[in-house]
């Protein structure tokens, strides 16, 4: 355990952050797990769109890469069209 305040601090912070970065990630995973085990052919668009909500989301708040965001999306994309 840290003695000094500021980082005490920092330490609360960064429990914060993992904790805002999990659930980020946990929402992308579940997308990709869903994406690969297929969509049927009526809920296609709004998977996509959801989908996009939060590969953006997880890009705007830096929890994942710009173009790891673009990867995922294409990936996605293309599976779903695949699939079903």
């Amino acid at each position: 355990m840290p003695n000094i305040k500021s980082a005490i601090k920092k330490m609360k912070q960064d429990v914060s952050r993992t904790n805002h970065n999990n659930t980020h990630r946990n929402a992308l995973d579940d997308v990709i797990r869903f994406a690969k085990n297929g969509v049927t052919k009526a809920k296609k668009e709004d998977f996509i769109a959801k989908a996009y909500t939060v590969i953006d989301k997880a890009s705007k708040k830096n929890v994942i890469h710009a173009n790891k965001a673009s990867r995922l999306k294409s990936r996605i994309s293309r599976l779903v069209s695949h699939s079903a």
